[in-house]
């Protein structure tokens, strides 16, 4: 034998002893604290009880974050038969570094007669010695609801859906790295959901298998389908922005699109760059401040450019950003550099984003531009002028702007309210007096707190601009910087109404058009299983809007060759029709039992009413205790009653005080069905699920739930009895001595029907789970 081949051979001998000597830094039997010979049910007990306790929803410990992703990543290890034999037999499991570096050790002693190449004896799947760049990008469930989705309506975020044990996610993350990169750079928000560890976000997102990339906007998903490259990506974040956000501007349009400020409300910003189209960083910059600014872009290597170009003095050769208020003629202020970055434009665009004179249009302009005051320090006093609209009123408009510019304070905010589009703003600060009627007004004012209390003064004249007008308000302005209790007078304003809002016709109009499009997409990209309910749905309706008419035709052809009977017999006709409808309709509601079989459902039927139960056939279970199982099962029994005739539906019961902790099992994997117990909670023996059913399907590992309803809607309270006991002792001598609570019992159920026929069309959610739990 050659002495390479017998080197390679000695090696590969070698190679299960060396990694099973070196222990690796992760045991995932420490982690859970059990054995190595612990049966399933122990490591499932014991992952249980720990993750209730270290739950972050739970535990606000700053470590039980981490702390719970171990416990999860040991579960997954000794959960899985062929994981947990790799790591008893190599030490490893794809979850550790020991067997890695063990190897890498090993190597270098055989390097001087062999060459291995490093490649090969690379393990992609071991999730610690993938690249660690992603780990300031991973999100959690309540991070993702409390800041990612209200975060998305000021940026889009790329959002990457991954586990271990997923080649094509190793495929991809160079390309994503690159991307990823240099989209944060630009300004959009970067994401990444370990499926493994976060599988409630992962079924949030609507993520069915791993890698899956998406698109997150205004609070909106979208998918993405194409091939994971640089360019595809960076199109696909720019097609999540609005189509609007930057206007093209040349010399034909640039003064219109300028004069627009006062309509608009907002300073216009323009880009003047030798770039064809627009760069993304400045469509991503125009989607975080489009409630502030108006944007527009100029190619200035364009003809019928060469005009404003020569106006504003640019230079073709450097970006140039300009921001224009009240005056077009002149910009109010600029900004130039080589290569825009988004601090720059962030710095630059901040300080500018009202305009000199800003309108109130808006509760939420008037808190921004009028801050409560925090302290005597902070104190911010803003000047409003009270006016009309139209050239009668626009000259007391322009004094009152000019008189603006030369009192530019940071203590100072100057805002005009056009009267009657505001009346109660303008009625509470002017009391509807007649010397203002018809005039403007100026008033100095502070808010004092967020219900709407103000301190004010009002010129005791009406504003007409002159010079003794600016004179009278200049003083006043100089007391206050003295003399806070200048502001004598004390009211309280209502919110202003939203003068910009569009329209309900509008709004209407664009959420039907997101409506078609999210149709449209999941009609040809999403996950046909979850499609089928409705294409279920669609092609039911079609059946029996066709059937109808088809019946109908045929109907009418019969009754045309048919000679009309006599007056008598009519009516005699249609009495047999009505009564055979009647009864053939009445047929068909009656089950085919008349009785409803309900089983307890106990560790001796568990396996086969719900584990190997058949394809398409579905165990619907009511949750009950021993003193609420009479009138909870009577109760039951009505309400499903009708559902009976289905073969495919069984039901049961279960005994919440022998088998509470199976269903506080499933219930995790409900969203927000019930909130995670913690072992430490005094209440967490005492919690009540009485009244749930679960619609368990044993082959496809899901069921729907269905939560009680609330005893106190229709008048019943579970407390006018001291307890269910008498209720039971009542029930046995047949006077029901607690008719009000066996009643609110009952009520929990009020509404099963409904639910069950949602359930039959296949429109409830589902929770999916990895495996049924053992009913111990």
């Amino acid at each position: 034998m050659e002495p390479g081949r017998a080197g390679c051979l000695l090696l590969f001998l070698l190679l299960p002893a060396l990694g099973a000597a070196a222990p690796g830094e992760f045991d995932p039997y420490r982690v859970l604290g059990v054995g190595r010979s612990s049966s399933q049910a122990d490591i499932k007990k014991a992952y249980k009880r720990l993750a209730r306790e270290w739950h972050p929803d739970k535990n606000k410990d700053p470590g039980a974050e981490d702390k719970f992703i171990q416990i999860s990543k040991a579960y997954e290890i000794l959960s899985n038969e062929e994981k947990r034999a790799n790591f008893d037999r190599y030490g490893d499991a794809g979850e550790s570094q020991g067997f890695a570096q063990q190897q890498h050790r090993q190597f270098h002693r055989f390097h001087d007669g062999f060459y291995f190449d490093e490649s090969f004896f690379h393990f992609p799947f071991n999730s610690e010695r993938r690249d660690t760049s992603d780990e300031k990008y991973l999100l959690h469930f309540s991070h993702y609801i409390n800041e990612i989705v209200p975060d998305s309506f000021k940026k889009p975020y790329l959002i990457k859906i991954t586990s271990d044990w997923c080649f094509s996610c190793i495929h991809i993350e160079p390309v994503w790295k690159e991307v990823a990169q240099e989209l944060e750079a630009l300004g959009a928000g970067i994401g990444v959901v370990h499926a493994g560890y976060e599988r409630r976000l992962a079924h949030h997102l609507g993520a069915h298998s791993t890698p899956t990339l998406l698109g997150l906007i205004n609070g909106k998903i979208t998918f993405f389908h194409n091939a994971v490259v640089r360019e595809n990506l960076r199109q696909f974040v720019e097609n999540l922005l609005p189509g609007n956000l930057v206007e093209k501007i040349t010399d034909k349009n640039y003064i219109r699109f300028l004069s627009d400020w006062k309509k608009d409300n907002k300073p216009h910003v323009l880009l003047f760059d030798h770039m064809p189209v627009v760069p993304l960083l400045y469509k991503l910059t125009a989607f975080a401040y489009r409630d502030y600014l108006s944007f527009g872009y100029v190619y200035v290597g364009l003809r019928g450019t060469e005009q404003l170009s020569s106006q504003y003095n640019i230079n073709v050769y450097t970006p140039t950003m300009m921001v224009f208020k009240e005056h077009i003629d002149r910009p109010a202020d600029v900004v130039q550099a080589r290569e825009m970055k988004k601090q720059l434009i962030d710095d630059f665009l901040s300080q500018n984003k009202f305009l000199m004179v800003a309108r109130l249009t808006s509760q939420r302009l008037f808190q921004e531009l009028c801050p409560v005051k925090k302290s005597h320090r902070q104190r911010k006093h803003c000047v409003v002028l009270l006016t009309g609209e139209g050239e009668k009123f626009a000259e007391a408009y322009e004094a009152f702007l000019t008189f603006a510019v030369a009192n530019t304070k940071d203590t100072l905010k100057f805002v005009y309210v056009y009267s009657d589009r505001q009346p109660e703003f303008a009625d509470a600060l002017l009391m509807d007096e007649e010397k203002y009627r018809g005039r403007s007004a100026v008033v100095i004012l502070e808010r004092r707190n967020n219900a709407g209390k103000i301190a004010y003064k009002a010129l005791e004249e009406a504003w007409q601009g002159s010079k003794e007008d600016n004179f009278i308000l200049l003083d006043l302005l100089d007391q206050l910087r003295t003399d806070p209790g200048l502001l004598s007078s004390e009211t309280v304003v209502a919110d202003l109404n939203d003068e910009l809002a569009p329209m309900f016709l509008v709004r209407w109009f664009y959420s039907t058009l997101d409506y078609i499009s999210d149709c449209w997409d999941s009609l040809f990209h999403s996950n046909w299983r979850e499609m089928m309910p409705l294409l279920s749905l669609l092609f039911s309706a079609l059946f029996i809007l066709f059937g109808t008419v088809i019946v109908q035709a045929f109907s009418d052809s019969s009754d045309t060759r048919d000679s009309p009977p006599s007056g008598k017999e009519e009516t005699a006709t249609k009495t047999e029709k009505n009564d055979a409808s009647f009864s053939k309709e009445s047929n068909s509601r009656i089950p085919k039992k008349g009785f409803v079989e309900v089983t307890e459902l106990t560790d001796i039927n568990y396996t086969s009413n719900l584990v190997r139960l058949r394809p398409g056939h579905m165990n619907v279970v009511l949750i009950l205790s021993n003193s609420t199982k009479t009138p909870l099962l009577q109760k039951f029994a009505l309400e499903v009653y009708t559902f009976t005739g289905s073969s495919s539906l069984h039901f049961s019961f279960l005994s919440l005080d022998k088998h509470r902790e199976w269903l506080e099992y499933l219930l995790e994997f409900a969203q927000d069905a019930a909130p995670i117990p913690n072992q430490y909670d005094k209440h967490f023996l005492e919690r009540d699920y009485t009244g749930y059913v679960l619609a368990l399907n044993g082959h496809k590992k899901y069921f729907c739930l269905f939560k009680p309803h609330r005893s106190g809607d229709e008048g019943g309270t579970l407390g006018s009895c001291e307890d269910y006991d008498a209720l039971q002792h009542a029930e046995a001598r047949g006077k029901p001595s607690c008719s009000p609570g066996s009643r609110s019992i009952k009520n929990k159920l009020h509404k099963l029907s409904f639910w069950m026929e949602r359930l039959l069309e296949g429109s409830l959610q589902r929770f999916y789970i990895p495996s049924w739990p053992a009913l111990d």
